[in-house]
């Protein structure tokens, strides 16, 4: 499959000449002189990612992104530029044409909207019949007005969906972004809207997604579905509230005869809730839509919606996803209606005699007689003008999310959905993108019973056939959908992965395809019988006496359980690490925070997951004293020693400090340049050999060290301090465990 995933803010790596970097199968492509590529749309039968971005409309391959392109220079014209920059805008970020609109309008066109230096321009692209065609242009007699199409302001976000020969578009169709509406155009039929400035039916709204979904199986019956945010009217007396949003509306709408002409008669809106119950009884909202992704089933009339949310608290912050079925949708909409009798008065569910047909109902033969809205009664029309808003919001599957994040350092932004037929199932995978430019891959597996459901975080991809498409401020990234090997080689990693993509065959972890025969099953819970020898990765580590250290191990499963133990001697028996203020264990795992003589020892990471657990790492912790050693460090041999110590000790414990507290590199190097050249102005021939260090150290002798071994312990000091200050996230294919 080919996915697609429009992130407006991922963040691509720049600073390189070559459109293209492969990172771990992720392939990238990205435009001088241009920028925020949000407008993408699949074309399966070409081949081809068709792209909308700054002064730019793209052709690219779907195999590889950075092969083959196509691209279509569309600036605005220069007096809209001047006449854009003279209304107070900047002539290079605003005063441009962004696209931000694309639609497949008949077998040899796209239909492409843009901003056109606030002046909105829309076009027919010709693309061809065939993939062999190579056609890509825009014929300037086929270049129209896109008012009430594309917003004016590149920053608006805006939602349309192209269904037969006819664009629906939530919108801003005036300069100052004031003016909002859902609007009709193209198509024989006339332009319709939503009624204008009343805050009933919109109230600053930002629009997310715009779907067809059938109703039954006559067209007349067909809805068009809205998903924005905006400011709610009901919420009384909670000052500026935003509500997240869906609204309905029919196709076959034509407006009224006398009242709302050219207006929509069958517009209806109710609130989408996502939120999760608290411990004292009231529930937290996740109340600003962020995107909406409808997953097809075999039924047209009945996809899943899956809804990103965030938060609008200052106080809270996270992230969800949420599944509805249109059948709880449909279900509001067949609910009361809210009502307000006056400004002084509450919102309730209205109790009168609602008309006849009811407001919302297409005029078809499935539900009535009427031929169009144009013959439905005055009532009608007046009770559907002032009634937009129904009561009942509507609620998510379970009530409550599928996934949360919360306190963390980014929100949720986008979402993709997949379903794979897994070894044991069928699962539907998240792709979720963050405003920090990573993606999340997570799945939901069942938990007991098909009931009870937990998420599975199973990879973090650190950028942004089976493919997943990304657009970004920057760039298009081209991801794989599933990367095995990340999971190692292990069995028990690949099973524990529960990557519905991904089983094992028997020598490793690769992709799970349905015809092919494969012994383990891939996101099951049990353990498999499978014997596979696993060899402990193991590491040795230095730390100061009085200072802190870092044992370090990461299990390759996001949900294996981390423990340590620790053994003494060989022959001493291996007890659990006890933890406290001094020991503390973190995700990335074992910080000791002031390091004491008894801690010596072999520390083991174990990672324990459904009742399987397989040591991940050997650590040997040996702990450098923090009193100066007895003999002076030029003498090779350990047994000679036991006088005061000379001037030169107290002189490289200076240096060796030095080097304790600087791990940078750069800082490290120019310390021991000093100490070398201060060492070599008078040294003879003994002392000259300091720096190196011999091919194998000899055991550590109790009472100090030989001079030449100083050197080793700095690097091996110097490498785990790097490991452990590094702040960048290690790449997602790096092996998972220090030391393997």
């Amino acid at each position: 499959h080919h996915m697609l995933l429009g992130l407006l803010v991922l963040v691509l790596i720049s600073g390189t000449k070559t459109p293209l970097q492969q990172f771990h199968g992720v392939r990238r492509f990205e435009l001088e002189r241009s920028c925020c590529f949000s407008a993408l749309l699949l074309d399966e039968e070409r081949g081809r990612l068709f792209v909308g971005a700054k002064n730019f409309l793209l052709s690219l391959s779907l195999d590889n992104i950075a092969k083959q392109e196509h691209k279509i220079y569309w600036p605005a014209p220069v007096d809209w530029r001047e006449e854009c920059n003279w209304a107070g805008k900047d002539i290079t970020t605003d005063c441009v044409n962004y696209v931000k609109i694309v639609h497949h309008y008949n077998r040899t066109h796209l239909y492409a909207c843009g901003t056109g230096a606030f002046h909105p321009t829309c076009a027919f692209v010709e693309v061809g019949n065939r993939m062999e065609d190579h056609v890509f242009r825009i014929d300037p007699s086929k270049v129209e007005d896109g008012k009430g199409k594309s917003p004016y302001d590149p920053r608006h976000p805006a939602a349309s969906v192209l269904v037969g020969d006819e664009l629906y578009a939530g919108v801003a169709t005036d300069l100052m972004g004031r003016d909002f509406t859902i609007f009709r155009s193209l198509g024989r039929r006339p332009s319709i809207r939503t009624e204008q400035h009343d805050s009933r039916w919109l109230n600053e709204p930002k629009f997310v997604g715009s779907f067809w979904v059938p109703e039954s199986e006559n067209p007349d019956d067909d809805k068009i579905f809205f998903f924005f945010r905006e400011t709610a009217v009901e919420a009384q007396g909670l000052g500026k509230s935003t509500y997240s949003r869906i609204g309905q509306l029919c196709r076959n709408d034509m407006g009224g005869q006398r009242s709302l002409v050219n207006k929509w008669t069958t517009f209806l809106k109710t609130r989408l809730i996502c939120s999760v119950p608290g411990a004292d009884g009231s529930d937290t909202y996740f109340d600003e839509l962020r995107d909406v992704f409808l997953l097809q089933t075999r039924d047209r009339k009945n996809p899943l919606v899956y809804s990103v949310f965030s938060t609008s608290s200052s106080v809270f912050k996270g992230s969800a996803v949420c599944l509805y079925s249109m059948n709880d949708i449909r279900r509001a909409f067949l609910g009361p209606f809210a009502h307000k009798e006056g400004p002084n008065y509450q919102w309730v569910p209205f109790q009168g005699k609602v008309p006849y047909p009811r407001p919302g109902m297409c005029p078809s033969k499935t539900f009535g007689s009427f031929e169009s809205t144009k013959g439905f009664p005055d009532d009608v029309i007046q009770f559907a003008r002032h009634h937009p808003l129904m009561y009942n919001p509507v609620y998510p599957m379970n009530r409550r999310p599928i996934f949360v994040r919360t306190n963390v350092d980014y929100s949720f932004t986008q979402l993709a959905v997949d379903r794979v037929n897994a070894a044991d199932g069928q699962y539907d995978v998240m792709f979720i993108g963050t405003d920090k430019g990573t993606v999340l891959k997570v799945i939901n597996v069942p938990k007991e019973s098909w009931n009870n459901m937990e998420e599975l975080l199973l990879e973090e991809l650190e950028v942004f056939k089976q493919q997943l498409y990304v657009g970004s401020h920057t760039g298009i990234a081209q991801v794989p959908l599933h990367r095995c090997s990340v999971y190692g080689k292990a069995c028990a990693e690949c099973c524990l992965a529960r990557d519905p993509y991904c089983a094992w065959d028997g020598t490793s972890c690769t992709r799970y395809l349905p015809n092919t025969k494969r012994s383990e099953r891939n996101t099951s819970t049990h353990t498999h019988t499978h014997t596979h020898t696993h060899r402990v990765a193991e590491r040795k580590l230095f730390g100061v006496e009085g200072s802190s250290t870092f044992l370090e191990c990461i299990p390759k499963s996001l949900q294996a359980r981390v423990t340590w133990t620790f053994q003494k001697h060989p022959q001493s028996p291996r007890e659990e690490v006890r933890l406290d203020d001094r020991l503390l264990q973190t995700d990335r795992g074992l910080l000791v925070r002031r390091v004491l003589k008894r801690d010596v020892g072999v520390y083991q990471c174990h990672a324990m997951e459904h009742g399987f657990t397989q040591t991940l790492l050997g650590i040997t912790l040996e702990v450098v004293p923090s009193t100066s050693p007895s003999e002076p460090p030029v003498r090779p041999d350990p047994r000679s020693g036991g006088g005061p110590p000379s001037t030169n000790q107290k002189l490289w414990y200076r240096d060796f400090m030095q080097l304790v507290d600087h791990p940078n590199l750069s800082a490290v190097d120019q310390i021991c340049e000093q100490v070398w050249a201060r060492k070599n102005a008078g040294a003879d021939p003994a002392e000259k050999s300091f720096p190196t260090a011999p091919k194998e150290a000899p055991p550590l002798g109790p009472v100090g060290r030989p001079a030449n071994k100083k050197w080793k312990h700095l690097q091996e000091i110097r490498k785990g301090r790097n490991r452990r200050t590094h702040d960048g996230k290690p790449s997602p294919r790096a092996p998972r465990s220090a030391g393997e």
